[in-house]
């Protein structure tokens, strides 16, 4: 039963491609919506030269580390205002600005303030995710048994401790979410950054590929890394995510 259901997104994205198919082949317009044999045959081409691993790993190596920024910022800061009512008050409205505030102008101001480098690039990214990171986790933290939040209190647990044994377990489904979400979100925005102002990377091919006109090597270089993405999506974080949330179907069970 677990294999069948596990065969459902192969399945799916099978589908997918067949719909894909037909639909360039009732167009009839390869410029336009190139097929997956035309678009599989750039990716090859790109492959042998070496040029599609070289804006993929570039591309990857952003995602990473903005990743881990914006994670690293964002649970910190989550933690901190939602054990913190008084804090939560003064940070809140920062929050809010920086969840509302539009990422194409949190780029350009980073490229503006800081330069065209990967420093700008790459802080860019993670301020735009900082803050959904945070909203998360501090629900996560407000979700807290009380009962042993006290318990700690009574026994004098130090931060770090708490931290460790009490409060990163409890949250964990909520760091789970967090970072199911965070690479969804932070390669389309480093495509972005790199669409406006790197020299390398996907989202660089695909500005130059855009110039040209050329359907099928946008494709090819978009469809590249997102398979690379769902497998990190299905082989790492989805496993993660089952078990971080197990002890909580157990529990309802």
């Amino acid at each position: 039963m677990k294999r069948a259901q596990a065969g459902i997104p192969l399945i799916s994205l099978m589908i997918m491609g067949l719909v894909w198919a037909l639909a360039a082949w009732i167009g009839d317009d390869p410029s336009i919506l190139p097929g997956p044999r035309e678009v599989g045959h750039v990716i090859w081409s790109e492959a042998q030269a070496g040029d599609l691993w070289l804006h993929m790993g570039a591309t990857l190596r952003r995602v990473i580390l903005a990743f881990c920024l914006a994670m690293g910022a964002g649970t910190a800061l989550g933690v901190l205002i939602g054990l913190s009512d008084r804090l939560n008050r003064w940070l809140d409205p920062w929050v809010t600005v920086m969840l509302n505030l539009p990422a194409l102008v949190v780029i350009v101001l980073c490229y503006l303030w800081i330069g065209l480098n990967e420093t700008a690039a790459v802080v860019a990214v993670a301020l735009n995710k900082a803050a959904m990171v945070t909203v998360t986790i501090r629900e996560g933290v407000r979700t807290l048994d009380r009962g042993v939040s006290e318990m700690t209190q009574v026994f004098n647990m130090r931060l770090p401790a708490r931290l460790r044994h009490v409060i990163l377990p409890q949250i964990s489904p909520f760091l789970a979410t967090a970072t199911r979400n965070g690479l969804a979100v932070i390669w389309k925005i480093v495509l972005v950054v790199e669409f406006l102002g790197r020299s390398n990377g996907v989202g660089f091919q695909i500005h130059l590929y855009f110039q040209l006109f050329d359907t099928a090597h946008v494709l090819s270089y978009a469809l590249s890394f997102t398979t690379v993405m769902l497998l990190i999506e299905y082989q790492i974080v989805q496993r993660w995510e089952r078990g971080a949330t197990r002890w909580r179907v157990k529990d309802d069970g």
